[in-house]
Protein backbone atom coordinates (compact mmCIF):
# COMPACT_ATOMS: atom_id res chain seq x y z
CA UNK A 1 0.00 0.00 0.00
CA UNK A 2 0.86 3.30 -1.13
CA UNK A 3 2.67 6.14 1.95
CA UNK A 4 0.68 8.79 0.55
CA UNK A 5 -3.08 9.11 -0.16
CA UNK A 6 -4.99 10.85 -2.83
CA UNK A 7 -7.66 12.83 -2.80
CA UNK A 8 -9.51 13.31 -5.83
CA UNK A 9 -12.99 14.72 -6.40
CA UNK A 10 -13.62 12.86 -9.25
CA UNK A 11 -12.53 9.42 -10.32
CA UNK A 12 -13.30 8.20 -13.82
CA UNK A 13 -11.84 4.39 -13.70
CA UNK A 14 -11.32 3.16 -17.93
CA UNK A 15 -11.37 5.49 -20.88
CA UNK A 16 -13.19 4.78 -24.28
CA UNK A 17 -16.53 6.77 -25.35
CA UNK A 18 -18.05 6.63 -21.69
CA UNK A 19 -14.96 7.61 -19.98
CA UNK A 20 -13.87 10.44 -22.13
CA UNK A 21 -17.35 11.78 -22.47
CA UNK A 22 -17.99 11.51 -18.52
CA UNK A 23 -14.17 13.62 -18.26
CA UNK A 24 -15.27 16.03 -20.61
CA UNK A 25 -18.78 16.97 -18.92
CA UNK A 26 -17.03 16.68 -15.08
CA UNK A 27 -14.18 18.97 -16.44
CA UNK A 28 -16.49 21.54 -17.70
CA UNK A 29 -18.24 20.97 -14.09
CA UNK A 30 -15.43 21.75 -12.68
CA UNK A 31 -15.20 18.75 -10.65
CA UNK A 32 -11.19 18.34 -11.61
CA UNK A 33 -11.63 14.39 -13.07
CA UNK A 34 -9.04 12.01 -12.87
CA UNK A 35 -9.29 9.69 -15.09
CA UNK A 36 -7.08 6.22 -15.43
CA UNK A 37 -7.08 4.59 -18.67
CA UNK A 38 -7.23 1.04 -17.69
CA UNK A 39 -5.42 -1.59 -19.68
CA UNK A 40 -6.52 -1.00 -22.83
CA UNK A 41 -6.47 3.09 -23.12
CA UNK A 42 -9.05 4.06 -25.86
CA UNK A 43 -11.19 0.72 -24.71
CA UNK A 44 -12.30 -1.71 -27.85
CA UNK A 45 -12.57 0.97 -30.35
CA UNK A 46 -9.06 1.03 -30.81
CA UNK A 47 -9.21 -1.94 -32.29
CA UNK A 48 -11.82 -0.92 -34.64
CA UNK A 49 -10.05 0.25 -38.59
CA UNK A 50 -13.04 2.15 -39.53
CA UNK A 51 -16.26 3.95 -37.59
CA UNK A 52 -18.94 5.07 -39.68
CA UNK A 53 -21.90 5.56 -37.57
CA UNK A 54 -20.33 8.18 -35.11
CA UNK A 55 -22.59 11.45 -35.93
CA UNK A 56 -20.62 14.25 -36.94
CA UNK A 57 -17.82 12.54 -39.07
CA UNK A 58 -19.69 12.20 -42.59
CA UNK A 59 -16.50 10.30 -44.34
CA UNK A 60 -15.86 8.20 -41.18
CA UNK A 61 -13.22 7.87 -38.62
CA UNK A 62 -10.65 5.26 -37.35
CA UNK A 63 -11.27 4.09 -34.23
CA UNK A 64 -7.82 5.07 -33.08
CA UNK A 65 -8.58 8.49 -33.90
CA UNK A 66 -11.73 9.19 -32.30
CA UNK A 67 -10.16 8.24 -29.24
CA UNK A 68 -7.04 10.44 -29.67
CA UNK A 69 -9.75 13.05 -30.47
CA UNK A 70 -11.69 12.65 -27.07
CA UNK A 71 -9.03 11.98 -24.65
CA UNK A 72 -7.59 15.29 -26.51
CA UNK A 73 -10.93 17.09 -25.89
CA UNK A 74 -11.04 16.05 -22.18
CA UNK A 75 -7.56 16.77 -21.45
CA UNK A 76 -8.39 20.89 -22.79
CA UNK A 77 -10.94 20.89 -20.26
CA UNK A 78 -8.49 19.84 -17.48
CA UNK A 79 -9.44 16.16 -17.10
CA UNK A 80 -5.92 14.49 -15.64
CA UNK A 81 -5.48 11.81 -17.65
CA UNK A 82 -3.10 9.26 -16.10
CA UNK A 83 -1.63 5.54 -17.22
CA UNK A 84 -2.64 2.56 -15.24
CA UNK A 85 -5.33 0.44 -13.84
CA UNK A 86 -7.82 -0.12 -10.73
CA UNK A 87 -6.45 -3.50 -8.92
CA UNK A 88 -8.42 -3.01 -5.87
CA UNK A 89 -11.73 -0.87 -4.46
CA UNK A 90 -13.30 -0.69 -0.98
CA UNK A 91 -16.83 1.00 -1.35
CA UNK A 92 -17.96 -0.18 2.11
CA UNK A 93 -17.65 3.14 4.01
CA UNK A 94 -18.30 6.65 3.85
CA UNK A 95 -14.75 7.16 1.52
CA UNK A 96 -14.86 5.26 -1.87
CA UNK A 97 -11.36 3.83 -1.84
CA UNK A 98 -9.34 2.76 -5.08
CA UNK A 99 -6.14 1.27 -5.68
CA UNK A 100 -4.17 1.62 -8.60
CA UNK A 101 -1.36 -1.09 -9.70
CA UNK A 102 -2.04 -2.20 -6.37
CA UNK A 103 -0.06 0.77 -5.05
CA UNK A 104 -1.46 4.04 -5.32
CA UNK A 105 -4.40 4.99 -2.52
CA UNK A 106 -6.41 7.37 -3.98
CA UNK A 107 -9.74 7.93 -1.69
CA UNK A 108 -13.10 9.87 -3.66
CA UNK A 109 -15.72 11.55 -3.38
CA UNK A 110 -17.32 10.12 -6.82
CA UNK A 111 -16.43 7.15 -8.56
CA UNK A 112 -17.48 6.62 -12.53
CA UNK A 113 -16.98 2.59 -13.63
CA UNK A 114 -16.28 3.21 -17.41
CA UNK A 115 -14.24 -0.17 -17.60
CA UNK A 116 -16.27 -1.37 -20.38
CA UNK A 117 -16.24 -5.01 -21.53
CA UNK A 118 -14.50 -7.46 -23.39
CA UNK A 119 -15.40 -9.96 -26.55
CA UNK A 120 -15.26 -13.27 -26.66
CA UNK A 121 -13.33 -14.90 -29.07
CA UNK A 122 -12.71 -18.35 -30.50
CA UNK A 123 -8.41 -17.89 -29.77
CA UNK A 124 -7.64 -19.09 -33.29
CA UNK A 125 -4.00 -18.28 -34.14
CA UNK A 126 -5.70 -16.96 -37.81
CA UNK A 127 -8.69 -15.61 -36.27
CA UNK A 128 -6.29 -13.19 -34.10
CA UNK A 129 -4.23 -12.35 -36.71
CA UNK A 130 -7.21 -10.78 -38.71
CA UNK A 131 -8.90 -9.36 -36.02
CA UNK A 132 -5.56 -7.20 -35.86
CA UNK A 133 -4.65 -6.58 -39.04
CA UNK A 134 -8.43 -5.45 -39.35
CA UNK A 135 -8.93 -7.72 -42.28
CA UNK A 136 -12.69 -9.24 -41.91
CA UNK A 137 -12.94 -10.43 -38.28
CA UNK A 138 -15.81 -9.18 -36.09
CA UNK A 139 -17.17 -9.23 -32.72
CA UNK A 140 -20.03 -6.57 -33.84
CA UNK A 141 -22.30 -7.24 -36.80
CA UNK A 142 -24.17 -3.47 -36.25
CA UNK A 143 -20.72 -1.79 -36.13
CA UNK A 144 -19.24 -3.83 -39.25
CA UNK A 145 -22.40 -5.13 -41.19
CA UNK A 146 -22.18 -2.49 -43.28
CA UNK A 147 -18.49 -3.10 -45.13
CA UNK A 148 -19.94 -6.59 -46.24
CA UNK A 149 -22.80 -5.33 -48.05
CA UNK A 150 -24.26 -7.97 -50.80
CA UNK A 151 -21.20 -10.33 -49.62
CA UNK A 152 -20.84 -13.84 -48.23
CA UNK A 153 -20.40 -13.83 -44.20
CA UNK A 154 -19.73 -16.58 -41.70
CA UNK A 155 -21.23 -15.93 -38.03
CA UNK A 156 -20.55 -18.25 -34.62
CA UNK A 157 -22.78 -18.12 -32.00
CA UNK A 158 -26.18 -19.73 -30.62
CA UNK A 159 -27.62 -17.42 -28.28
CA UNK A 160 -30.37 -14.19 -28.71
CA UNK A 161 -27.67 -11.97 -29.60
CA UNK A 162 -25.99 -14.63 -32.30
CA UNK A 163 -29.46 -14.99 -33.76
CA UNK A 164 -29.76 -11.23 -34.21
CA UNK A 165 -26.36 -10.37 -35.43
CA UNK A 166 -27.33 -13.62 -38.06
CA UNK A 167 -30.82 -11.69 -38.67
CA UNK A 168 -29.15 -7.90 -38.70
CA UNK A 169 -26.64 -9.42 -41.37
CA UNK A 170 -29.30 -11.08 -43.66
CA UNK A 171 -30.52 -7.77 -44.58
CA UNK A 172 -27.31 -6.66 -45.83
CA UNK A 173 -25.47 -9.53 -47.00
CA UNK A 174 -25.77 -11.93 -50.21
CA UNK A 175 -25.98 -15.07 -47.62
CA UNK A 176 -24.85 -15.53 -44.11
CA UNK A 177 -23.78 -18.85 -42.80
CA UNK A 178 -24.08 -19.19 -38.90
CA UNK A 179 -22.32 -21.86 -37.24
CA UNK A 180 -23.39 -23.36 -33.90
CA UNK A 181 -21.00 -25.39 -31.82
CA UNK A 182 -23.74 -27.83 -30.31
CA UNK A 183 -26.33 -29.73 -31.48
CA UNK A 184 -29.18 -26.79 -30.22
CA UNK A 185 -29.60 -23.13 -29.79
CA UNK A 186 -29.53 -21.38 -26.60
CA UNK A 187 -31.52 -18.55 -27.83
CA UNK A 188 -35.10 -18.43 -26.93
CA UNK A 189 -37.36 -19.80 -29.51
CA UNK A 190 -39.17 -16.46 -30.80
CA UNK A 191 -35.61 -15.78 -32.14
CA UNK A 192 -34.46 -19.17 -33.46
CA UNK A 193 -37.39 -19.28 -35.23
CA UNK A 194 -36.26 -15.94 -37.26
CA UNK A 195 -32.91 -17.16 -38.22
CA UNK A 196 -34.32 -20.51 -39.35
CA UNK A 197 -37.03 -18.44 -41.42
CA UNK A 198 -35.03 -16.52 -42.84
CA UNK A 199 -34.21 -17.19 -46.69
CA UNK A 200 -30.61 -16.29 -46.89
CA UNK A 201 -29.12 -17.71 -43.56
CA UNK A 202 -28.25 -21.25 -43.37
CA UNK A 203 -27.62 -22.97 -40.42
CA UNK A 204 -25.21 -25.71 -39.74
CA UNK A 205 -25.71 -27.31 -36.03
CA UNK A 206 -22.61 -29.07 -34.24
CA UNK A 207 -20.33 -27.33 -36.46
CA UNK A 208 -16.56 -25.64 -34.94
CA UNK A 209 -14.69 -23.55 -36.56
CA UNK A 210 -11.41 -24.52 -37.58
CA UNK A 211 -9.18 -21.71 -39.03
CA UNK A 212 -10.00 -18.28 -40.64
CA UNK A 213 -8.36 -18.80 -44.33
CA UNK A 214 -7.31 -15.82 -46.12
CA UNK A 215 -4.56 -14.30 -47.76
CA UNK A 216 -2.60 -12.67 -44.94
CA UNK A 217 -4.43 -9.32 -45.34
CA UNK A 218 -7.85 -10.21 -45.92
CA UNK A 219 -10.97 -13.00 -44.88
CA UNK A 220 -11.68 -15.24 -48.06
CA UNK A 221 -13.26 -18.21 -45.90
CA UNK A 222 -13.56 -20.33 -43.09
CA UNK A 223 -13.03 -23.83 -42.65
CA UNK A 224 -15.05 -25.56 -40.70
CA UNK A 225 -15.36 -29.26 -39.21
CA UNK A 226 -18.94 -31.12 -39.02
CA UNK A 227 -18.79 -32.72 -35.30
CA UNK A 228 -20.93 -35.71 -36.27
CA UNK A 229 -19.07 -37.05 -39.56
CA UNK A 230 -15.45 -35.43 -38.83
CA UNK A 231 -15.71 -33.88 -42.44
CA UNK A 232 -13.65 -30.62 -42.75
CA UNK A 233 -15.26 -28.54 -45.46
CA UNK A 234 -14.46 -24.34 -46.93
CA UNK A 235 -16.68 -22.16 -46.45
CA UNK A 236 -15.97 -19.10 -48.84
CA UNK A 237 -16.86 -15.72 -46.77
CA UNK A 238 -15.15 -12.49 -46.63
CA UNK A 239 -16.32 -11.52 -43.33
CA UNK A 240 -15.99 -13.68 -40.03
CA UNK A 241 -18.13 -12.68 -36.88
CA UNK A 242 -17.92 -13.99 -33.73
CA UNK A 243 -21.12 -13.51 -31.64
CA UNK A 244 -20.05 -15.72 -28.43
CA UNK A 245 -21.06 -13.23 -25.80
CA UNK A 246 -18.90 -10.24 -24.24
CA UNK A 247 -17.42 -10.55 -20.74
CA UNK A 248 -17.09 -7.13 -18.60
CA UNK A 249 -14.40 -6.04 -17.09
CA UNK A 250 -16.38 -5.77 -13.52
CA UNK A 251 -14.80 -8.69 -11.45
CA UNK A 252 -13.08 -5.70 -8.91
CA UNK A 253 -16.68 -4.40 -7.84
CA UNK A 254 -18.12 -7.62 -7.44
CA UNK A 255 -17.97 -7.62 -3.81
CA UNK A 256 -19.34 -3.99 -3.29
CA UNK A 257 -21.91 -3.35 -6.45
CA UNK A 258 -24.69 -5.40 -7.61
CA UNK A 259 -23.90 -7.71 -10.94
CA UNK A 260 -25.89 -9.72 -12.60
CA UNK A 261 -25.57 -12.89 -13.95
CA UNK A 262 -23.12 -12.58 -16.24
CA UNK A 263 -21.06 -9.36 -14.37
CA UNK A 264 -22.81 -6.41 -15.68
CA UNK A 265 -23.61 -3.56 -13.22
CA UNK A 266 -27.03 -2.97 -11.95
CA UNK A 267 -28.04 0.35 -12.78
CA UNK A 268 -30.71 2.36 -11.27
CA UNK A 269 -33.53 2.50 -13.97
CA UNK A 270 -32.97 6.10 -15.84
CA UNK A 271 -29.84 6.72 -14.59
CA UNK A 272 -26.29 5.97 -13.88
CA UNK A 273 -26.30 5.15 -10.42
CA UNK A 274 -25.23 2.05 -9.18
CA UNK A 275 -26.47 1.00 -5.69
CA UNK A 276 -23.52 2.58 -3.69
CA UNK A 277 -24.45 6.31 -3.34
CA UNK A 278 -21.62 8.56 -5.48
CA UNK A 279 -20.59 5.14 -7.62
CA UNK A 280 -21.79 5.63 -11.13
CA UNK A 281 -21.40 3.49 -14.22
CA UNK A 282 -21.39 4.58 -18.27
CA UNK A 283 -20.98 2.42 -20.97
CA UNK A 284 -20.93 -1.60 -21.68
CA UNK A 285 -19.86 -2.02 -17.97
CA UNK A 286 -23.55 -1.85 -17.14
CA UNK A 287 -25.21 -2.21 -21.05
CA UNK A 288 -25.16 -5.32 -22.81
CA UNK A 289 -27.72 -4.46 -25.05
CA UNK A 290 -26.63 -1.76 -27.33
CA UNK A 291 -23.22 -1.70 -26.91
CA UNK A 292 -22.34 0.67 -29.27
CA UNK A 293 -20.04 3.68 -29.24
CA UNK A 294 -22.47 6.36 -29.42
CA UNK A 295 -24.58 5.00 -26.22
CA UNK A 296 -21.68 4.54 -24.08
CA UNK A 297 -21.25 8.23 -24.67
CA UNK A 298 -24.67 9.33 -24.18
CA UNK A 299 -24.14 7.68 -20.37
CA UNK A 300 -20.87 8.65 -19.84
CA UNK A 301 -22.26 11.99 -19.93
CA UNK A 302 -25.12 10.80 -17.72
CA UNK A 303 -23.00 9.55 -15.20
CA UNK A 304 -21.02 13.18 -14.90
CA UNK A 305 -24.40 14.88 -14.82
CA UNK A 306 -25.18 12.73 -11.76
CA UNK A 307 -21.76 12.79 -9.81
CA UNK A 308 -22.03 16.77 -10.32
CA UNK A 309 -26.00 16.91 -8.78
CA UNK A 310 -24.61 13.90 -6.03
CA UNK A 311 -22.10 16.70 -4.98
CA UNK A 312 -24.00 20.04 -5.35
CA UNK A 313 -26.15 17.84 -2.74
CA UNK A 314 -23.48 17.40 -0.16
CA UNK A 315 -22.67 20.94 -0.10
Amino acid sequence: MSDTIEKIKCLIIGSGPAGYTAAIYAARANMKPVLYQGMQPGGQLTTTNEVENWPGNPEGITGPEMMVGLQAQAQRFGTDVRDGWATKVDFSGDVHKVWINDTKELHCETVIISTGATAKYLGLPSEQHYLKMGGGVSACAVCDGFFYRNQEVVIVGAGDSACEEAHYLSKLCKKVTMLVRSDKFRASKIMEERVRKTENITILMNHDTIEVLGDEQVVTGVRALNKNTDETFDIEATGFFVAIGHKPNTDIFKDFLSLDDTGYIINVAGTSKTDVEGVFVGGDAADHVYRQAITAAGTGCMAALDAERYLSAKE
